[in-house]
């Protein structure tokens, strides 16, 4: 045994002021007396008075010392050799990536709690000149501690450390570790977790010793490795999902859909072990939110599940990729036609006398003609022939015009109407909508808002003017049906993986974006420049995306954010890691640590303290009682 103080050993003068309080102590017992006859006993008492006695035989005090030794051992110090991975500065890499919250160690412990009880031990085999850094590998590498020889804060670190349910950048973490003991010249990296790496490219050039601390028994894992959407023009919605069994033996589990919060389905699978089963389901409605997908080991099974974070799924209706429009007409072929021509529309024709259907559409296109109720949606309103709440038809106007464009205006971008001829327009007024072409200063053409719609209104009769004969008129067309279908605020998909970064495009006017994460945290950013990379997708779940001016939203868009990583679902340990070309085998301690030892006698001296206090307790409660009987 060997002492890191040795210094402490000068405690045991303590037991000098111990052994003199014993030999100068008042030793006086009170005795009861029924007769002044035997005053004789005050001799003894000048006898017990003495100051300097002979110790005599007392446990208390043969306890008291003894528990001074085991304190002075514990100063010191003392250590004994032990192996150990490695000397100088160590390097450890904590994996607390998804695969790592698995449950299948004894007693249910996840993979992370067993790889932080080996950075413990590790820890207790540091010696004095030994240094260690602990880094978190996850979907961002992080440095826990850096070059510490403080073993309490560095047991604080690692029981701190949290897992994750994202994929680990092993390329980025090595990067961060090789950086870290840079200057070192006896250095040495552990990898504890479950082997699971993927493919490493471009790492920097590793030296030094590099050691793997496997953790993780089993690989029983069933889990949603693809969950998607699909809209398309004439069919219903589409969901396409796949399930994965990753284990050694087959699996029987259900797969239950959820729409808008509320149940829609559970089926019932077998999945064959290391197998994929493709689902495909054509009967979700046509207007929803949200889905969530759900994958549960039926109560039968004897196959278990150890990793639940990818026990679930989110999936978002994506954009439909036509704007449904319901043209109300006697028979315009014009618009028609020009509907008819554009890709990103799909429209139904019905005469005055039909009334509206009942489903809805994205667009009303009202040709010389309204209903009795205007519908609550957006809305194309050509020559109309009566009043409405939404605005108010006056005189008819025939006279020679001057037709005139508001510029800068994203409706009348391209377009001029000076070689438009107009035979003659009705007065409309509405407040709330903005003149975009003129004639003689009068509002030929307007659009707007109004109670969340959008609404234009063109204050003539197409066959009133040459309008659709010329190419100003496809190309008005289509500037209005992206004012009514406005950008989504997501430039590519709305399903994303872990981690990934999302560019968010703000479109149109706007102060601040907001996105609202899963667990309802909200992160808010002021609109600077037209493109904001949002990165803070660590949490399985649905996000929400807002537009925001004043307190009002402008526009809104969801994304959803799933593990699907088949490196961190496939939780099968390894035995055997590689870094690029280079093995790395399983850790051997080959170096000489040292494991502290002074808890055990610090442990020790506590018990014997509690048997001194109960030994003494006993003692003065036999005196008090003997003098209680004497009396």
């Amino acid at each position: 045994m060997f002492f890191l103080t040795p210094w402490g050993f000068l405690a045991t003068l303590l037991t000098i002021p111990i052994l003199l309080l014993y030999m100068l102590r008042l030793r006086r017992e009170e005795v009861w007396v029924s007769s002044t006859f035997l005053w004789q006993q005050v001799l003894q008492d000048a006898s017990a008075n003495t100051p300097w006695q002979r110790l005599r035989r007392n446990l208390l005090l043969l306890l008291q010392l003894l528990i001074l030794a085991l304190l002075v051992f514990a100063l010191a110090r003392p250590f004994v050799i032990v192996p150990s991975l490695a000397r100088g500065h160590v390097v450890i890499l904590l994996d607390a990536s998804a695969s790592m919250s698995a449950t299948d160690l004894d007693g249910g412990q996840t993979r992370l709690e067993g790889a932080k009880a080996r950075a413990l031990e590790l820890i207790q085999t540091l010696g004095t000149q030994d240094r260690m850094t602990l880094i978190r590998v996850a979907g961002v590498p992080e440095v826990l501690l850096s070059q510490s020889s403080d073993r309490a804060a560095l047991r604080e670190a690692v029981q701190n450390a949290l897992g994750s349910v994202e994929s680990a950048d092993w390329n980025a973490a090595l990067t961060l570790a090789i950086g870290s003991v840079a200057g070192s010249e006896t250095f040495g990296l552990v990898i504890i977790g479950d082997g699971g790496l993927g493919e490493m490219r471009n790492l920097p050039a590793l030296t030094g010793r590099i050691e793997y601390l496997p953790v993780g028994r089993f690989n029983d894992n069933v889990g949603i490795t693809a969950l998607a959407t699909r809209t398309q023009s004439d069919f219903p919605p589409q969901l396409f999902a796949e399930l994965t069994n990753f284990g050694d033996a087959p699996a029987e589990v259900i797969f239950n859909l959820q729409v808008d919060g509320a149940f829609f389905t559970a089926e019932r699978y077998t999945l064959a072990p290391h197998s994929t089963l493709p689902l495909a389901s054509g009967n979700l409605p046509n207007r929803y939110a949200t889905i969530r997908a759900g994958v549960t080991p039926v109560t039968t099974s004897t196959t278990p599940d150890y990793l639940l974070a990818d026990n679930v799924a989110y999936a978002v209706q994506e954009p439909s990729p036509t704007l449904e429009a319901l043209l109300m007409s006697e028979g315009n072929l014009f618009l028609d036609r020009v509907l008819s021509s554009l890709p990103t529309v799909q429209h139904l024709t019905i005469s005055p006398t039909q009334p509206l259907p009942r489903r809805p559409f994205d667009l009303y296109i009202f040709d010389g003609v309204t209903p009795s109720t205007l519908p609550d949606a957006d809305m194309l309103i050509i020559n109309p022939p009566t009043t409405t709440p939404l605005y108010t038809v006056g005189e008819r106007v025939e006279q020679p015009f001057v037709l005139q464009t508001v510029p800068n205006d994203p409706l009348t971008a391209f377009i001029s109407f000076d070689r438009v001829n107009l035979q003659a327009y009705r007065q409309i007024q509405a407040d709330w909508a903005k003149p975009l072409i003129t004639a003689n200063d009068a509002p030929v053409f307007m659009a707007g808002e109004i109670n969340g719609q959008q609404v234009a209104l063109l204050n003539f009769a197409l066959t009133e003017s040459d309008l659709p004969l010329q190419i100003t008129f496809p190309i008005l067309m289509q500037n209005l049906l992206g004012w009514y279908r406005p950008a989504s605020t997501l430039l590519e998909r709305n399903t994303l993986t872990l981690g990934e970064t999302v560019p968010i495009t703000l479109v149109g006017e706007g102060e601040r974006v907001r996105v609202t994460r899963p667990n309802g945290t909200q992160d808010v950013q002021t609109i600077t420049q037209s493109e904001w990379l949002y990165a803070h997708t660590q949490q399985v779940g649905v996000y929400q995306v807002d537009i925001l001016q004043g307190d009002t939203v402008l526009q809104n868009a969801n994304f959803a954010v799933n593990l699907f990583d088949f490196q961190e679902q496939n939780i099968t340990p390894q035995a055997q890691i590689r870094l690029g070309q280079q093995p790395i085998e399983l850790a051997q301690p080959n170096e000489r640590g040292q494991r502290e030892v002074w808890t055990w006698f610090g442990a020790l001296a506590w018990v014997i303290l509690m048997v001194e206090w109960w030994v003494d307790h006993r003692r003065r409660g036999l005196l008090a009682e003997r003098a209680r009987v004497k009396a």
